[in-house]
């Protein structure tokens, strides 16, 4: 048998060392080039006090290899088999297939007196992203009971500092930083989704890594489930992340020959800190099979225009105004369906209310597509009101944490889980649904699941896991059926976001909350690893209803461009003034989808915290467009320069606003000089300096000033924003 496995691609290495029936991951981070010579090298020595051999990091950690942290693989039999001890049967290595770069480990290992065998197959992918399955197999003759099956990676004595994120309902994705000290970091996600508090990556990097500097190792787990993520360094100082899916007691059992795939885990490398790690992320899903192909259009959600107060003369118009703004799909949110006056009742009830639309949706879809929209249609497959005619014929449909009482969970928005591992609740929710895709020219759902449910079980077992794989199979069906409907996955805002429910949508919603202030952390963090067409940002009206909240058209604007750009506004009751800033926005975002949602996204480093920029720079850096936020009141009374990074040194740059400069947001007496020298000489009414109300021609620079020295920006108020174009000339 070989004695190592080389993958490379992308500029990254793993190494992995085939010695004692052992695999041990020697490298995983930079490309170590073709040879790297004896392995025999990487032998360590011995400590005192410890065992007799040397402590090594392998691919799935047990007690039986040294490993004194969380072991990778986890169960037992009863009182036996609790501690295998794994050997490699089989290894090789391949190229990718499909002609593709990257390169394919294949590993098979095996405990005869334990009963089990796990496959590991470890692709590395074309763009430098690591994605890891591993599958248990029962060989034994007595059921197994898998406790985890975690994908554990060993990252450097260099990583000293670990990253993960938090947050809550319409505060998703915040980060939070710790040193990496002896013992575990673990962040577990028990809320039968994803979770709007769980971590989307977990990280490790150099002192300080940013956004454009230091070694980042970062690990995702494809999985809409309860899960774990993990950083943890043991007495040796051996450093591992790990993520896996979280099993609760007795919930998975594998009779003999039964088999558990894991979910897929998703590891990045990146030596230019968290926008290298955002790059293979955002390389590899758009070039994924299924990746949306065609301009991501933009959104009109009559959810904040109307809430429940569903008429269809109010609609008819609320279309109409949409159409004449530009706007290219129409999604008719909650209230719809059979006894759905507020949110208390009818989830479940899949049919169209004929007290609110006595011929149907026919008359509103009809009219949407005559203005040339698409329509889409709001539902929550997976929920189920105790109020509402399915419950009461099928209160057996309820998810119960126990069969035997007929107790349920603790309401949450007046709302249950509804057991979709009961094949007779999954087959009517599959027909409903199927039925209005058949009778309906739908071109997009959006599919919420609005509740965590901490007990949720089927005949009295936890099923958490099965409720997953219910889900996913229900959609994967639909999508089946109907190739041409495109799905949101919206999870009372960001409590979906993974690549495990990305690989049957075509988008997700990133938060509830449209506040802007609040979306610009939210879609900074949710960026770190989707690309800006798969993450929803809408313009809300003037005041936010989940934050109380009022901002300028122009920062609502510049922040929901950077997404797949919609509203959730009643767009009849613009002003003038609104209406030819809206459409003008509109228009500035078709005419630059292929760059926002083509291009690298970029993340500028700022020293001060109450200011932000970002960008996104074309893959053959000949256009940019970068934002400039302010987030609160400086201590500094001129922010710093911006210097645009990303962008190409040896190529002549033309600067300019890419959208009109609002004058309400202007703090200071005068603009910048390269602002006044391409601004037109309108006169703004609240004194700021002339020149504030439209865009310019802008000046010329070439792009290493651009990056090394910058320029300067205008003083804005708290919570304003600036578009800023690049383009190359000559």
């Amino acid at each position: 048998m070989i004695d190592s496995l080389h993958l490379r691609s992308g500029g990254v290495s793993l190494l992995l060392q085939l010695i004692d029936g052992d695999v041990r991951v020697v490298h995983w981070g930079a490309d170590l080039g073709e040879q790297v010579g004896d392995l025999a090298a990487f032998g360590g020595s011995v400590p005192n006090s410890s065992f007799d051999s040397p402590l090594p990091a392998s691919l799935i950690p047990q007690a039986a290899r040294a490993w004194r942290g969380v072991p990778g693989l986890s169960g037992d039999r009863g009182a036996l088999a609790f501690s295998p001890r794994l050997t490699v049967q089989e290894a090789s290595l391949d190229e990718v297939p499909g002609g593709g770069l990257g390169s394919r480990a294949t590993l098979v290992l095996t405990d005869e007196a334990s009963g089990l065998r796990v496959d590991a197959v470890l692709t590395l992918d074309a763009t430098g992203l690591l994605l890891v399955n591993q599958t248990v197999t029962n060989t034994g003759g007595d059921d197994y009971r898998v406790h985890a099956l975690d994908v554990s990676l060993p990252v450097p004595s260099q990583a000293t500092e670990a990253l993960d994120l938090t947050g809550r309902w319409a505060r998703e994705k915040h980060p939070q930083r710790r040193r990496i000290e002896q013992g575990a970091w673990v962040r577990s996600a028990r809320h039968a989704r994803t979770g709007h508090d769980s971590t989307l990556v977990i990280a490790a990097g150099t002192p300080a890594f940013s956004w454009r500097s230091g070694e980042v190792w970062a690990m995702h787990l494809g999985w809409s489930g309860d899960h774990t993520s993990r950083v943890e360094q043991v007495g040796t100082g051996q450093r591992v992340l790990a993520v896996g899916e979280l099993l609760h007691s007795g919930e998975l059992t594998l009779a003999p020959g039964e088999s558990y795939r894991a979910p897929t885990a998703y590891a990045a490398y990146s030596a230019r800190g968290l926008d290298g790690v955002s790059a293979r992320f955002h390389s590899y899903l758009r070039a994924r099979d299924g990746h949306p192909s065609t301009p991501r259009p933009v959104v009109l959600n009559t959810w904040e225009a109307v809430y429940f107060n569903h008429d269809l003369g109010v609609l008819t118009e609320l279309a109409d105004a949409a159409a004449d703004l530009g706007v290219e799909r129409f999604v008719l949110d909650d209230g719809w369906f059979l006894g759905r006056r507020d949110d208390t009742r009818g989830l479940g009830d899949w049919f169209v209310d004929p007290d609110v639309w006595p011929q149907g949706l026919t008359p509103l879809v009809e009219h949407v597509k005559s203005r040339g929209m698409q329509f889409g249609l709001w539902v929550e497959p997976e929920m189920i009101n105790e109020d509402s005619r399915l419950a009461r014929e099928h209160p057996d449909w309820v998810a119960r944490p126990n069969g035997a009482d007929g107790r349920t969970s603790l309401a949450w928005r007046s709302q249950q889980v509804l057991d979709l591992v009961n094949p007779d609740a999954w087959a009517f929710i599959h027909e409903r649904l199927d039925s209005l895709l058949t009778e309906y020219p739908i071109d997009y759902l959006k599919w919420d699941q609005n509740r965590d449910q901490l007990e949720l079980g089927h005949d009295g077992r936890a099923s958490v896991h099965e409720q997953t794989l219910a889900v996913y199979r229900l959609l994967d069906t639909l999508r089946a059926e109907h190739p041409r409907v495109e799905i949101e996955s919206c999870s009372s805002g960001g409590a979906r976001v993974d690549l495990g429910i990305l690989e049957r949508t075509d988008r997700v919603w990133a938060s509830d909350t449209n506040d802007a202030l609040e979306r610009q952390t939210i879609q900074r963090w949710t960026g770190l690893v989707l690309p800006p067409e798969l993450v929803g940002a809408h313009v809300g009206p003037a005041t936010s209803h989940t934050t109380g909240r009022t901002h300028d058209l122009s920062f609502r604007v510049a922040t929901a461009l950077f997404g797949h750009f919609g509203m959730e506004w009643d767009v009849r009751t613009l002003t003038d003034a609104e209406r030819t800033e809206l459409r003008a926005a509109i228009a500035f975002y078709k005419q630059n989808r292929p760059l926002l949602h083509g291009g690298e996204a970029v993340r500028i480093d700022r020293s001060d915290e109450k200011d932000t920029a970002y960008g996104v720079v074309a893959p053959d850096s000949s256009r940019a467009l970068f934002v400039y936020a302010t987030l609160a009141s400086s201590p500094y009374e001129a922010p710093a320069r911006l210097r645009f990074d990303g962008i190409d040194p040896d190529r002549v740059y033309r600067v300019s606003l890419g959208l009109s400069l609002d004058p309400h947001a202007v703090a200071h007496r005068g603009l910048p000089a390269w602002l006044r020298a391409g601004a037109s000489s309108d006169a703004p009414t609240d004194g700021a300096a002339p020149g504030t109300t439209a865009s310019g021609a802008g000046v010329v620079l070439t792009g290493r000033v651009l990056r090394e020295v910058g320029l300067p920006m205008p003083g804005l108020h708290p919570e304003h924003a600036i578009v800023v174009e690049l383009t190359a000339v000559g």
